[in-house]
């Protein structure tokens, strides 16, 4: 589970077995244990995650996610946010924005979280090696796309043009704000960063992040693009890049459903012929832009 390849065409695979082949229920929650909380936004906040009896994480893929689970509230499945090189924690940026996450704001160090995965289909950034690799994120989409910067950044020599174009609606929605700076430093990025509103201190782009598409060169012969965000500015920032040139096998989208296995069992994330949850999170956007036509879907 999570290492499928992405090919043009998503396809459906059948619900998996309830127990794995090594006899572990996926259903069943490892503890661990809070090391750090760190408040990101007013509303948002980032887990640094280690397993409670020591042992190292599973890896993961840039893309993929785990369902947290808090203890007495419920389980979300929320994404890896952290580096995949690092096998020691793991990182998981979260939005407060009902029960279950409002009682995670709640947890301090040392308090203990359930967690399952990781889940879901990647990023394909190994498969992009040797290519410009353009990332449109916005707001809290940029979590799910951090993993492939620390990815690309660690095998920098690899690819070409590198490109970040990041949105919020305003300055004080910025996400990783120390971050971006330290990347917007190197001379090896393309680091762009707009706002919907902006305040009378702010100097940067002002503006939806779909208009920063056009500003930025990279070779759309060889290039690969990544976008997460609400499925709006999905929709608009495919219709920008293939303006630019890019076909859709080579643009790939990750969409955000309400799971609530993980695993394919229980239909909760259902998106017209697929699961969310097991054929996504990650999707060429050949395979599902009819879908991100059709409202309320």
């Amino acid at each position: 589970m999570g290492d499928k390849v992405l090919t043009g065409d998503a396809s459906v695979q059948s619900p998996p077995s309830r127990v794995t082949s090594s006899g572990v229920d996926p259903m069943m929650p490892a503890p661990y244990r809070i090391l750090r909380v760190r408040q990101e936004l007013h509303d948002t906040f980032t887990f640094t995650l280690a397993s409670a009896d020591g042992s190292t994480r599973p890896n993961f893929a840039p893309g993929q996610f785990n369902m947290l689970y808090a203890f007495g509230a419920g389980e979300v499945p929320i994404s890896i946010s952290g580096n995949p090189a690092d096998t020691n924690v793991l990182v998981h940026t979260i939005r407060s924005v009902g029960s279950v996450t409002n009682a995670m704001r709640k947890l301090r160090r040392d308090d203990v979280i359930g967690v399952r995965g990781p889940y879901g289909s990647h990023w394909p950034v190994a498969e992009a090696e040797g290519r410009d690799v353009v990332i449109v994120a916005g707001g809290i989409g940029l979590a799910p796309l951090r993993p492939v910067m620390y990815y690309v950044l660690a095998r920098r020599r690899s690819y070409g043009k590198v490109v970040l174009l990041y949105g919020t609606r305003s300055p004080d929605d910025i996400l990783y704000r120390r971050e971006l700076e330290r990347w917007r430093a190197r001379l090896d990025l393309e680091v762009h960063i707009t706002v919907d509103r902006a305040g009378g201190d702010w100097r940067g782009n002002v503006g939806v992040v779909t208009a920063l598409i056009s500003k930025v060169p990279w070779d759309p012969s060889n290039a690969i693009a990544l976008i997460c965000g609400p499925e709006v500015m999905m929709r608009f920032a495919a219709l920008e890049l293939q303006g630019r040139g890019l076909s859709v096998e080579q643009i790939y989208a990750s969409m955000e459903r309400n799971m609530k296995c993980g695993i394919g069992l229980c239909g909760h994330c259902q998106w017209g012929r697929f699961f969310v949850c097991k054929d996504g999170p990650v999707f060429p956007f050949s395979g599902v832009k009819s879908m991100l036509t059709v409202w309320e879907l």
